[in-house]
């Protein structure tokens, strides 16, 4: 399975220049606990960066700095790993790990930003899987325990 079939598309999303306190309005209007920072023109997107609640907490909020000042650009993760959409689901899972990181953005070839995902995905969907191969595991039981009567 693809990744970039699974991925979350609605993806909530801010700029260098956006505020901190901005960011945190956006987080909290949309119930997500991180945006993805892009940059681009002509309705193409490129992520650049991803800030999380937990940036503004540990980088603003304890440090007791204004986030009417400060921009996403200044506290966001520089370092942002991406997967191309066409990668498989268990690749995905093996870079986020090697990375170390619990959200990815899923791109294009082009390096367009096309969704994300992220750890509490991915076991939805493993479990998803599981509770399928444990219906299999039982039909399967019963099949049998109907075929030798």
């Amino acid at each position: 399975m693809r990744i970039g079939d699974i991925c979350v598309r609605d993806v909530v999303t801010a700029t260098r220049d956006t505020t901190i306190f901005e960011a945190a309005q956006l987080m909290r209007t949309n119930h997500v606990g991180d945006l993805l920072v892009v940059e681009g023109s002509n309705g193409s997107r490129a992520p650049v960066g991803i800030i999380t609640d937990r940036d503004i907490v540990v980088a603003v909020v304890a440090l007791r700095l204004d986030a009417s000042v400060l921009t996403v650009g200044d506290v966001m993760g520089t370092q942002l790993e991406t997967v191309e959409e066409q990668e498989g689901v268990c690749e995905t899972i093996q870079h986020m790990r090697r990375s170390g990181v619990r959200r990815i953005p899923v791109v294009n070839r082009q390096g367009g930003l096309v969704g994300i995902v992220s750890v509490d995905d991915l076991v939805q969907l493993l479990a998803e899987e599981m509770t399928d191969l444990s219906k299999l595991i039982s039909r399967e039981q019963k099949k049998e325990a109907h075929a030798r009567r």
